[in-house]
């Protein structure tokens, strides 16, 4: 099943600012999206709105603070339904890097292309977010196609 990998580099920013970021409603409605609602614990679900394009449900999985953050889409587009969605977070001199993956995708269809550039807009918001304060959550996110 193919994937979609990111990797981002966040200076001035440690692990557990990261963690913050990608585990509280606050954070993840700073640089995903500002309709962000639900509980960030193990067993729960957070639910992420995109106006009229409807949005995803994630259950929580994991939360190793400082280092991982694990969902799983139980409800949205049916691409991703049962695909998983990890931040790994460590270390590594000056930065902060974040390995994302969005895995279990059954076919890299065209919808797949756009949420992995999409997914890389908004890893970027991330580190706005975090070295300056400032993040492009939608609605001011990127428009990089007619999805909207």
């Amino acid at each position: 099943m193919p994937d979609i990998l990111h990797k981002v580099g966040i200076k001035s920013a440690s692990p557990n600012d990261a963690y913050k970021a990608l585990t509280t409603i606050e954070g993840l409605s700073d640089w995903w999206t500002r309709d962000t609602q639900g509980q960030n614990k193990v067993g729960e679900v957070i639910s992420f709105r995109f106006g009229s394009n409807g949005g995803f449900d994630m259950k929580v999985l994991e939360l190793d603070p400082g280092r991982r953050v694990l969902w799983q889409v139980t409800d949205g587009p049916a691409e991703w339904i049962g695909t998983k969605v990890s931040f790994d977070i460590k270390q590594d001199g000056d930065y902060t890097i974040v390995l994302f993956k969005h895995q279990g995708w059954k076919e890299p269809v065209e919808f797949m292309h756009h949420c992995s550039t999409k997914w890389g807009t908004f890893l970027m918001s991330l580190k706005s977010l975090l070295e300056t304060g400032k993040g492009a959550a939608y609605p001011d996110d990127v428009l990089i196609d007619n999805w909207r």
